[in-house]
C-alpha cells in the first residue's frame, strides 16, 4: 500500500510539474536531493556506528541485561499472556532497549523477532493478538532517552548545540508512550466488555 501511495505521489507531482512547466527545477531537486541524501548517510554513519558499538560493550558488561532485568517486572503486566521464559520477551526487552537509545536501525530486526515469536505464540493465525497489538502501539511511540539519530543529523547540519533535543524528545516520547499504553488498555477493555455483553 504504501508503494501504491508513492508511486501517485511522484506522478502526480511529474505531471503537475510537466503542465506548470517546471521540469527543470524537478530534475535539480531529485538530483540534489539524491546528493545531499547519500551526504547525510555518510554523515550518520560514523555516529551510528558509535553508538551500536557503546551498546555492544554495554552488553557485553551486563548493563542492558541489568536494564532489561530492572524494567522486566513493567513488561511483564504489559505482556501477561507471554510467558516469562520465552524468547518474545527477551526480543521485546531488546527492542525497548534499543530504542531507549535511539537506535532504531539496531531495534527493527529484534522487534521483527519479537512480533514472530508473538505469532507463534498466537497459533500463527493472521489476526493480532493482545501482545503485538500492544507491541507495536509502544513500539511506535518508543520511549527514547538518547535520540542518537536526531543528534547525528543535528550534527551532520552543523548545529550549535546538537544535544538540545534530548530533553525536549524524552518528554515527547515518555507522553506518546503513555498515551500509546492507555489508549492499547481502553480499546482492549472495551473490546473484552463487548465480549462479554455478548
Amino acid at each position: 500500500m504504501v508503494n501504491i501511495i508513492w508511486v501517485c505521489m511522484t506522478v502526480i507531482g511529474i505531471i503537475f510539474a510537466m503542465i506548470n512547466g517546471t521540469m527543470s527545477e524537478v530534475n535539480e531537486a531529485i538530483f540534489n536531493g539524491a546528493k545531499e541524501a547519500v551526504t547525510l548517510c555518510i554523515g550518520l554513519i560514523s555516529i551510528l556506528v558509535f553508538w551500536l558499538g557503546m551498546m555492544k560493550i554495554a552488553e557485553h558488561a551486563g548493563l542492558l541485561q541489568k536494564l532489561a532485568h530492572l524494567f522486566r517486572p513493567l513488561v511483564r503486566k504489559l505482556f501477561p499472556d507471554i510467558p516469562n521464559d520465552h524468547p518474545a520477551m527477551g526480543y521485546i526487552l531488546s527492542n525497548m532497549m534499543a530504542n531507549f537509545f535511539g537506535l532504531g536501525n539496531a531495534a527493527t530486526p529484534l522487534g521483527i523477532k519479537a512480533m514472530e515469536e508473538m505469532r507463534k505464540l498466537n497459533g500463527d493465525t493472521t489476526e493480532a493478538s493482545r501482545s503485538m497489538i500492544t507491541f507495536l502501539a509502544i513500539n511506535t511511540s518508543s520511549l527514547t532517552i538518547i535520540p542518537t539519530t536526531v543528534i547525528a543529523i543535528r550534527m551532520n547540519y552543523d548545529s550549535a548545540t546538537p544535544t538540545d533535543i534530548v530533553g525536549p524528545t524524552l518528554i515527547a516520547t515518555f507522553c506518546s508512550t503513555v498515551g500509546a499504553i492507555l489508549i492499547d488498555r481502553y480499546f482492549y477493555y472495551r473490546r473484552t466488555r463487548k465480549g462479554v455483553k455478548k
